[in-house]
């Protein structure tokens, strides 16, 4: 009930009315949401409150939540033109989510906080006199300096929190105190100068910013209290900490190797164990045929395979319902010609060179796994490639 009292609120006539659209909007706060029904009302009564007397607008970039977050934003939008709505469909991710809002945004200064009202936007306005001033080029909302903290976050929380932070120094050359922070501002000409380069994976968008190779941020970090979730639970999952660990492997190694390739090659990898167990319990176990045995592990581990790529390689652009069983049968016929490719390779290698077996064998492994890597990100997730 809490957030319909809300929802009034945010619509009230007595609610300051909004800037002129002659006025221009100077400042942009994207918001990136997934189930956060909960928070919305909440969020645009307490920007609208900490902004007094500037001109911004919202952006909620929502990722087609089935609690109705997107139709709850339009809502208040119609009642409030501040309040603008993103709703991606087929398509999931954070910071993917926070690269569309700021496109999507005309205002010279941008900012991006998480939908669970754990950031301070008290904080908003000092972030945006620093940028105006044109010393800085973004300002970070930072746990870890003196006088900011985790509030009561959960230890097992805060530990990863830390563990994340220390691993992204294998990235990250600067000295910022809060790397993983998911608030932040930035001027307008320092995001556009380094979105091409952005990979858009996982949920840390700051640290790909940092990350970029041309001309180095010039940054100020102001110190917060990390608030309680308001509403709704954490996303934060095993999935979560498989793409910020892709993240760190795209900035590693990314521009020789795509980290989708890097994805697939450990899920391939891990099939072949699914493959011979399989023979291991039907031909030892079970005393099933030899060769049925074979031919039935290889359906099982392509069928492993698959779903563990739709699940981790491929979330951003994961299969469902009937477009999941079309896309096993499209993996199925490309892996089948994978495979073809693997023993036909390896053959003429061995048979026609001074190769060794070995070599040739591994030569027939890697253009059937670069084959099922091109070929199913084209047919079976039906998108163009992108590392």
């Amino acid at each position: 009930m809490r957030s319909r009292g809300l929802e009034v609120s945010v619509a009230s006539p007595h609610a300051p009315a909004p800037p002129s659209p002659a006025a221009g909007v100077e400042l942009s706060v994207v918001v990136p949401t997934f189930n956060e029904r909960g928070n919305v009302a909440e969020m645009v009564r307490r920007l609208d409150s900490a902004l007094d007397g500037r001109s911004w607008e919202v952006i909620f970039v929502d990722d087609d939540s089935p609690d109705g977050t997107a139709e709850l934003v339009r809502a208040i939008g119609r009642m409030d033109r501040r309040v603008r709505c993103i709703q991606r469909i087929g398509r999931r991710g954070l910071s993917s989510a926070c690269i569309e809002g700021m496109l999507a945004s005309t205002a010279p200064y941008q900012a991006v906080m998480d939908a669970d009202l754990q950031h301070d936007e008290t904080l908003l306005p000092r972030m945006l006199d620093t940028l105006q001033s044109g010393e800085v080029d973004i300002v970070v909302g930072s746990r870890y300096l003196a006088e900011g903290g985790l509030g009561d976050l959960r230890e097992s929380r805060a530990r990863i929190s830390r563990i994340a932070t220390r691993l992204s120094r294998l990235v990250l050359h600067d000295s910022l105190t809060d790397p993983m922070s998911g608030f932040f501002m930035i001027r307008r000409e320092a995001f556009a100068a380094r979105v091409r380069a952005l990979s858009g994976i996982g949920f840390k968008i700051l640290l790909d910013l940092f990350t970029w190779s041309g001309q180095p941020l010039r940054y100020r970090e102001m110190p917060y209290q990390f608030r309680s979730r308001f509403s709704g639970e954490s996303k934060l999952d095993t999935q979560a900490a498989w793409e910020y660990l892709m993240l760190l492997l795209d900035k590693l190694i990314g521009r020789m190797i795509p980290v989708r390739f890097v994805a697939f090659a450990a899920v391939g990898g891990l099939g072949v164990c699914v493959h011979l167990a399989t023979v291991w319990l039907l031909f030892r176990g079970l005393h099933v045929d030899f060769t049925a045995a074979q031919a039935a592990a290889t359906l099982v581990a392509i069928t492993s395979n698959f779903a563990l790529n739709n699940v981790f390689t491929y979330r951003d652009r994961r299969l469902r319902g009937r477009k999941w069983l079309t896309g096993w049968l499209s993996f199925l016929l490309a892996c089948g010609v994978g495979a073809l490719a693997n023993v036909g390779i390896a053959s003429y290698l061995f048979e026609s060179s001074r190769t060794t077996w070995v070599l040739a064998a591994l030569a027939g492994i890697l253009v059937s796994a670069v084959w099922n890597y091109a070929s199913t990100a084209v047919y079976t997730w039906n998108r163009p490639m992108r590392g």
